[in-house]
């Protein structure tokens, strides 16, 4: 994720340590708002270690209006304050409907006062003491377990983001009447359907925005557009694609409210979602039904859908950083928002700084989460646990995961996978990864990099992980673009093609644990990735203006010829489904989308960036093409090994299911694979030692810009090579890649095949 801005900031003005790993026990204190077995009471719950005071304050509505009751919580062992509110007592005090509630918090730099009342300054010490506390209770906090939220802090109709700011010129605003209130959400048997087990090293992932998916859908009922039952109602489609498993853009609550305020304007507005509020609560912007528990049901419904189309559902997740932000000056510590975990426990739920007064950053986007602490760790896992057994949810993927392995609390970074009280391998002891062969379990996925000191960790994550792999994204992407500029070796691409040895064997990993992509939601789509030289973000609205975005993205645009831009697109694809690891499509790549070389639209919810359903002949035709080589991969083992291509047979021999060659048919050598003038190189998998249908299946990647011809190597006993796709010019079409049993025969061994410049050729032995 590329930082971006402070979206609350921009409106509000946007000690190495080794405890012993925490106690595995999902949510034993059962913190949040909870009904008890007969829904005769509710018991509420709340984490704070240095507060002296706790209230609960409850709400008849979400907003505009003044509390009903006022609880003083007891604090009780773990630093838990809890309170009980029976439900007569609620309907005797006005609230018949659902319950909104928030907390308000006293401690060292703020202590309480009997005569403190809403907008008052009694009590107030500082900002923000020397053990870093930043109590204020002129803040109304969001529960961190809050189920639901009932809006977000800015709204349409509350744009003034100073209300939740401390510092002298804000400490006193009181927040009550505008801000989020947690709902109090009931328990329910509705199913999420029948889970898919599948091994991870047989899914494709398509990775979308829930809200982009369909606003653009005329299949959709406008009322579901955008919406998580509008996504469900894709299912079909995602499957006839060949998706396995979908992995959308952050859907935990996020400041997303004020995206429609300015029309055609992209100021301040926050599409992609990075910045979360609360992490057990799905986003009620793309709920359809906004009710009080209606983004639960509905989220759960979609889930269901997808389900039931054999499709795992997989969410991004953010616990790196939290939605508060971070200072809005680099030289002011007492001006912070204060709108949740920071206001019940800053130095429990953020890194601090050496001298505690401003939080440590290695995300570019306020401040790190305190992700070493167990009990912010406790949130991570109790929250993740949530939305796999209530949700349903299959996998998650971790944006800036390296701050998860984060072994410093105060005043620095270290990333150390070896140390068994980091957040990731707490996460793997109590959250078990799906085992190699499928079955039950979640699938865990990294991005490994983030900003500043040990956090570019490609390759460094403990077992139980998979990475998104930036190595094979670029490796691949400067043999198509870059050739003469970038250093790039057939030895190295051949490396990322077979999954990837050097990053993950050595870490007892396997080429599964490699997601290999050529583009994902950030940076160019696809076919901008072939189309632009370079980025292009201070465009008009529908298409920016967006700020950020990386300089370096190996892109080109093919000299501007449109036919060879399609088919550098075919051969970032092809390639991509054709390597060992885990194959990932970003939503509307499977039709060329385009968003005129904007590489940053993090902040861009416009029709421009949604995915367009209607397509002319070339979309359509690589739409066929990407369906067809999904369908292929399918259906050949021999692409998605369990284990790097070898084998040992009952005399200790090692059995080659891959070997390398040159396009004179000779076998590679390592004086080849380092050659920086050898760009053509292609491989043959054995389909009999791994289970295939296929005898060998043959790939040849020219990455030249002139022909080569390649003779083909022996295909097996009795059988000749047949071309299942070619992604040259010459065949484009509908029929590009041949349906199973229609292939065109091409030759046998000793045959030349010719390979335009910068092609891919698939064949398969039968």
């Amino acid at each position: 994720m590329h930082p971006v801005r402070n979206l609350l900031g921009a409106a509000l003005a946007c000690v190495a340590l080794s405890p012993p790993p925490a106690a595995a026990a999902i949510n034993a204190s059962q913190l949040g708002a909870n009904y008890n077995a007969n829904h005769s009471k509710i018991n509420f719950k709340v984490y704070s270690s240095r507060a002296t005071r706790i209230e609960l304050w409850l709400y008849a509505s979400a907003s505009g209006t003044s509390e009903v009751v006022r609880i003083p919580l007891t604090r009780g062992d773990g630093n838990v304050w809890s309170t009980s509110v029976s439900r007569a007592s609620l309907t005797g005090a006005g609230i018949n409907g659902p319950v909104y509630y928030g907390y308000r918090a006293w401690g060292p730099n703020w202590t309480y006062d009997a005569g403190w009342s809403k907008g008052s300054s009694l009590g107030f010490v500082s900002d923000v003491d020397a053990q870093g506390n930043r109590f204020n209770p002129n803040k109304l906090l969001i529960d961190p377990y809050a189920r639901e939220l009932s809006h977000d802090p800015l709204t349409p109709t509350n744009l003034d983001g100073t209300t939740y700011a401390s510092g002298p010129l804000h400490r006193t605003k009181d927040s009550g009447h505008v801000a989020p209130k947690g709902i109090v959400v009931s328990g329910d048997r509705q199913s999420v359907g029948t889970r898919p087990t599948r091994a991870f090293k047989d899914d494709v992932v398509y990775e979308v925005h829930v809200r982009g998916f369909t606003m653009n859908d005329n299949s959709i009922p406008a009322a579901y557009r955008g919406t998580y039952r509008g996504a469900g109602m894709k299912a079909a489609y995602l499957k006839s694609l060949g998706v396995t498993a979908v992995e959308f853009l952050p859907v935990q609550e996020t400041q997303n409210d004020t995206n429609d305020v300015l029309p055609e304007s992209t100021a301040d507005d926050n599409y992609w979602g990075y910045s979360t509020l609360n992490y057990f609560s799905p986003d009620r912007r793309y709920a359809a039904d906004r009710s009080a528990g209606g983004p639960t049901r509905e989220f759960k419904a979609m889930v269901k859908a997808l389900h039931d189309q054999g499709i795992k559902v997989m969410i991004d997740v953010v616990y790196n950083h939290t939605g508060e932000g971070g200072s809005w000056s680099s030289t002011d510590n007492t001006t912070y928002n204060v709108l949740s975990f920071r206001g019940l426990d800053n130095p429990t739920y953020y890194t601090l700084t050496s001298d505690l007064q401003h939080t440590w950053d290695n995300t570019g986007v306020g401040g790190n989460y305190n992700t070493h602490n167990p009990i912010a760790q406790n949130l991570i896992v109790d929250s993740l646990a949530y939305w796999r057994d209530t949700l349903g949810i299959d996998g998650f993927r971790f944006d800036l995961a390296p701050v998860l392995g984060n072994t410093c609390e105060v005043g620095c970074f270290n990333f150390d996978k070896m140390d068994s009280g980091n957040a990731l391998n707490r996460i793997v002891r109590e959250l078990p990864p799906r085992p190699a062969g499928g079955g039950a379990g979640v699938d865990l996925v990294a991005e490994p990099w983030a900003i500043g000191g040990n956090s570019y960790q490609i390759g460094g994550f403990p077992s139980g992980w998979s990475e998104w792999n930036g190595s094979y994204r670029d490796n691949v992407r400067q043999s198509q673009n870059k050739l003469g500029a970038a250093p790039i070796t057939t030895g190295q691409l051949a490396t990322r093609f077979a999954g990837s040895a050097d990053l993950y064997e050595n870490n007892g990993r396997k080429p599964w644990n490699s997601v290999n992509l050529m583009v994902a939601h950030d940076g160019f789509t696809l076919r901008d990735l072939y189309a632009c030289n370079a980025k292009n973000n201070g465009q008009a609205w529908p298409y920016g203006p967006s700020d950020g975005g990386e300089d370096n993205n190996n892109s080109w645009d093919q000299a501007g010829v449109a036919a060879d831009q399609r088919k550098a697109a075919r051969n970032g694809l092809a390639l991509m489904l054709l390597s060992a690891g885990v194959p990932m499509l970003t939503g509307g790549d499977e039709s060329l989308r385009s968003l005129q070389c904007n590489n940053n639209p993090y902040n861009l919810d416009s029709s421009a960036n949604w995915l367009s359903w209607s397509w002319d002949t070339d979309q359509n035709n690589f739409q066929a093409f990407a369906r067809g080589l999904i369908n292929f991969r399918r259906n050949h083992p021999a692409l998605r090994p369990v284990g790097f291509y070898s084998s040992i047979d009952n005399n200790g021999n090692v059995m080659e299911q891959l070997r390398w060659f040159k396009p004179d048919g000779s076998v590679a050598d390592s004086a080849y694979f380092s050659d920086p003038e050898s760009h053509a190189i292609a491989w043959r998998i054995d389909g009999s030692e791994l289970g295939d249908s296929a005898a060998a299946i043959y790939v040849a990647y020219n990455a030249w810009s002139g022909d080569v011809n390649f003779t083909l190597p022996w295909p097996g006993s009795h059988r000749k090579w047949h071309r299942v796709t070619d992604t040259c010019t010459w065949a484009e079409g509908a029929n590009q890649v041949r349906a199973p049993g229609s292939e065109d025969f091409v030759g046998v061994e000793g045959s030349n095949y010719g390979v335009c410049g910068r092609g891919v050729v698939l064949l398969i032995a039968r």
